[in-house]
């Protein structure tokens, strides 16, 4: 049985007589000039004769050659065309994930859009926050969560890597500020406070090494988002962590008016099933989020 031409010759040829050069049909079908030369060749040697006029402005098509590109280049779409159709094509990666609320506002979407830009092939999709996630929901790749306590374990099917936030330091307008020489002078101040986190204050004046007095908690928030609207409104000195407040303190909108920060053993971490396995979508994120919140070692 004779030799008949190969689909990837007929694609060569159709390629070469619609933009008629070799190197222009090399740059359509994304492969060397050589390759399509060497496929237009073997197709001249099946049919036995040649198919192109090659010139130094380029080649033009041979009698033979029309006459061929007639026949072949319908039935060569369609083959095109029937392939596509049944050919697996993966989907658009798709990354769903839950934030703690205050962390995704404060932190989390100023940077996402660089995310998005280094990764258009993946869509990410945020789905609602829980509180108190017990982390057996299917509808959840990542979690952003809040460490509870400072000796809190995580659920042993879950791995949970440290990003950023177990800092706290005292922020206030600059107004409130210009009264604050001291770690004392902030006793005569209202100290704001989260009301899941009491405690932050009492950590933070250990480090600070003063007297805290309880009279000097006076408003509780029940978000560090809130928290940080409370600062700013000038209702007195908050304490959150730093990377909640970033775009304030380049602003001046607050300051922090005494340079000590302390630890609460908390922070925000990345959470993922261990079952997850590769997952093309998270582990970029992982990779991207980690390197966004630059933890220390």
């Amino acid at each position: 049985m004779a030799r008949s031409p190969s689909l990837i010759e007929l694609q060569a040829f159709l390629a070469v007589a619609r933009a008629g050069s070799f190197s222009k049909a090399a740059e359509v079908l994304c492969v060397t000039q050589a390759a399509v030369s060497r496929s237009v060749m073997r197709l001249e040697q099946t049919i036995g004769q040649d198919v192109f006029q090659r010139g130094m402005n380029g080649v033009v098509l041979t009698s033979a050659g029309r006459n061929l590109m007639q026949l072949v280049e319908g039935p060569v779409a369609a083959i095109q065309s029937a392939t596509s159709r049944v050919q697996h094509r993966p989907e658009r990666s798709k990354l769903r994930m839950t934030v703690v609320t205050s962390f995704g506002y404060l932190w989390l979407m100023p940077r996402v859009s660089s995310f998005r830009a280094e990764n258009p092939d993946i869509d990410l999709e945020l789905r609602q926050y829980h509180s108190n996630d017990d982390f057996t929901r299917d509808d959840v790749d990542l979690w952003i969560e809040l460490k509870r306590t400072s000796n809190a374990t995580w659920p042993r099917q879950i791995s949970a890597r440290y990003l950023i936030g177990r800092e706290v330091t005292p922020v206030c307008t600059p107004d409130i500020a210009a009264r604050i020489r001291s770690a004392e002078d902030l006793l005569a101040e209202p100290l704001l406070y989260h009301s899941s986190h009491p405690e932050n204050w009492s950590i933070w004046a250990r480090k600070a090494r003063i007297a805290l007095r309880s009279e000097s908690l006076t408003t509780g928030f029940d978000s560090v988002l809130n928290l940080v609207s409370g600062g700013l409104a000038g209702s007195g000195v908050a304490l959150v962590q730093r990377c909640m407040i970033e775009d304030e303190l380049r602003s001046g909108r607050l300051v922090a008016p005494i340079p000590i920060s302390a630890s609460t053993g908390r922070g925000y971490y990345l959470c993922r099933r261990r079952s997850l396995g590769p997952h093309m979508a998270a582990d970029r994120f992982e990779q991207w989020v980690i390197e966004q919140s630059n933890p220390p070692a």
